[in-house]
């Protein structure tokens, strides 16, 4: 059986926040990237999707958990290990320009992993800098412009050489298409896809979109308040969402049918708090089949059973007892 390539464990990272309270922006999070796999993260925002992929590459440094890539734990590598290790982990950010020094060159911006790492010659950083523009779509006479000089597509495609620089195992793509033209999106879209077949890349995918979602991934973990609350391959997710709170999010996803009406699973009440969660399931006070139970005792995300089948998900309604009840 394939080891996963990456392998998260009750993942934290708490803040302080205001009046000595606690802000958990991740609180214990775990699942599994498999070798050129495609894993979409989604969820609304502030839900900690961002804070998750700058964890895994300690970009900010997690409060607690385990972190393992290609089997040795990120979380307990010095600088200098860390350094060498990020050769296989690289990320994407959501703004094409501010992610881009605006000082220097196309050029200079994707030979300069090459140059900390070094890897080649002057000469040899050269050739490969025009390689990476080609790969992405663009002229290798784009390495003597400046990231003004570019559309936000374009940047992007830049964003994404850089990130190709090293010949990485996995890349964090944070939200890398939300600032781009819906004309755009696509392109790049298609780029990544292409890139990701090409060099058994693999991906995790963080969007608040749930139609790029569904486009790119394999499999979907849904974010809710800092925790997983279900994850599974994208196909399953879509036909038969299990947690409510995936019901609601796929329920908002427009349907332009005519003659058939729409359902859509309105939410009440808002997002609650992070620096002062509620007991329990966080998504009780808003979910229209909470228990008493969900009020009081927290789920685990653990397999459990869903039409006929199974489903990893946090939901004390997926329980037999619950699930007869529901359907009552």
């Amino acid at each position: 059986m394939t080891e996963p390539l990456l392998s998260v464990r009750d993942l934290a990272k708490h803040y302080a926040g205001a009046h000595g309270q606690t802000v958990k922006a991740l609180d214990g999070v775990s699942f599994d990237v498999m070798p050129g796999e495609t894993l979409g993260i989604v969820g609304e925002s502030g839900c900690g999707k961002s804070t998750l992929g700058r964890a895994l590459l300690r970009l900010v440094e997690p409060s607690g958990g385990a972190v393992r890539f290609a089997g040795e734990d990120v979380l307990k590598l010095d600088r200098a290990a860390l350094t060498r290790r990020r050769r296989d982990m690289q990320i994407v950010f959501q703004d094409p320009f501010g992610s881009l020094n605006p000082r220097h060159s196309v050029g200079a911006i994707l030979a300069e992993p090459l140059e900390v790492h070094g890897v080649g010659d002057r000469a040899a950083r050269a050739a490969r800098v025009a390689e990476l523009l080609a790969l992405v779509g663009l002229d290798p006479e784009a390495a003597g412009r400046y990231p003004h000089e570019f559309s936000g597509g374009q940047r992007q495609r830049i964003a994404i050489a850089r990130a190709l620089a090293l010949e990485p195992k996995l890349i964090v793509a944070d939200e890398p298409v939300s600032a781009l033209d819906v004309s755009i999106q696509s392109q790049i879209l298609n780029l990544l896809a292409d890139l990701r077949a090409r060099f058994g890349l693999a991906l995790l995918f963080i969007s608040h979109d749930l139609g790029v979602i569904r486009h790119v991934s394999d499999r979907i973990g849904v974010m809710y308040l800092g925790k997983l609350v279900e994850i599974g391959p994208a196909a399953d997710i879509f036909a038969r969402p299990a947690h409510p709170y995936t019901q609601a999010l796929l329920s908002a996803i427009p349907k332009p049918v005519p003659g058939r009406r729409h359902d859509r699973i309105i939410l009440t009440g808002e997002l609650p708090d992070p620096a002062n969660p509620p007991p329990g399931c966080a998504f009780h006070a808003r979910c229209r089949f909470a228990l008493p139970r969900c009020a009081s005792e927290r789920p685990a995300l653990v397999e459990r059973l869903h039409d006929n089948g199974t489903r990893v998900a946090a939901c004390h309604l997926m329980e037999p007892a619950a699930a007869a009840a529901r359907v009552a």
